[in-house]
């Protein structure tokens, strides 16, 4: 038995392997012959032989011994084998996902979403870059209070999820950062103020809202040990604009929510400043819908897209 040297000497710097030199690589490992394998691939006995010096020479290694049995793989063979094949695999999956997005002219996406500064901010952007590339795709949106649609995603009744963040038992990627705000009517004494304390602001009756925030001011409070006197607790969004737009009280509301302005109502910062980070959630990004998946691509690049506008 003839037995080549493992180490070959270095006649040039290390080269990237080509597809095809790893092509017939893999071919070998199932081939009699060196000959065999490249026949197999159409190539000519000169252009395998070739082929394959070039991959070892670009290595700076022997991949593969010649003996009287015909060809076996050598250590550094046998542990670049794996990873070879990973390559191939890899290239698979890449022609799979490609062809899904190609194919994906119709579908179906069932989308949950935790309220108004989800619905009205986090998401339009979202679904309008969607539906330009797969207008075939249909997107419903279910609202509801964010711990019935991290429940609903749990459940399977959608697969998509706009919800505050963290959620540590879902994938996530992170659409907006929203903040609380002071809710007060234009003629209150705070009203002029460019920062309205939180102490200051609960010395009045308070509306609280029963929607989505909810959970993030009752921490806030509790975090500062502080009691506001309420004076109503209210669901819809506008109602309470409205109840502080009459004189009803002061509130607290996450600015995504708001509508840019309303009569007789100014929005204030509040102080200390508390913010609350959206996502959009799934239970396994690997497990996804073709139609999900695509959304939740755009999602992913249009999160980068605006990181790097805003860079």
């Amino acid at each position: 038995m003839v037995h080549l040297p493992n180490k070959m000497p270095r006649t040039q710097k290390p080269q990237t392997p080509t597809l095809r030199q790893l092509e017939l690589f893999l071919e070998l490992v199932s081939s009699d012959g060196i000959a065999g394998a490249g026949a197999k691939l159409g190539m000519t006995a000169s252009a395998t032989s070739h082929t394959l010096r070039a991959l070892e020479d670009g290595l700076g290694t022997t991949l593969v011994e010649r003996n009287q049995h015909g060809i076996s793989l050598t250590y550094a063979g046998e542990q670049v084998l794996p990873h070879v094949r990973d390559v191939f695999a890899s290239l698979q999956l890449v022609r799979a996902t490609a062809k899904a997005d190609a194919e994906l002219k119709t579908g179906y996406v069932r989308v949950g979403s935790f309220g108004a500064s989800a619905t009205l901010h986090a998401l339009p952007s979202l679904l309008s870059t969607f539906r330009e590339r797969y207008p075939g795709v249909q997107v419903v949106v279910t609202e509801k209070p964010d711990a019935e649609t991290s429940r609903d995603l749990i459940e399977r009744r959608i697969e998509l999820a706009v919800v505050t963040l963290p959620k540590p038992d879902f994938d996530t990627i992170t659409l907006a950062i929203d903040e609380l705000v002071a809710i007060v009517p234009v003629e209150h004494p705070l009203a002029g103020k460019e920062v309205i304390d939180l102490p200051d602001l609960i010395c009045h009756p308070f509306l609280m809202t029963r929607a989505g925030s909810q959970p993030l001011i009752a921490r806030l409070f509790a975090r500062h040990d502080v009691r506001p006197t309420v004076a109503h607790e209210l669901l819809q969004l506008m109602s309470i604009l409205e109840y502080v737009s009459r004189g009803e009280g002061v509130s607290i509301l996450a600015r995504l929510a708001l509508p840019t302005a309303y009569p007789g109502v100014k929005y204030v910062p509040l102080r200390p400043t508390t913010r609350r980070s959206i996502g959009i959630a799934c239970l396994s990004e690997n497990r996804l819908s073709p139609a999900a998946r695509a959304l939740w691509q755009a999602a992913r690049k249009l999160t980068v897209a605006t990181a790097l506008g805003g860079s």
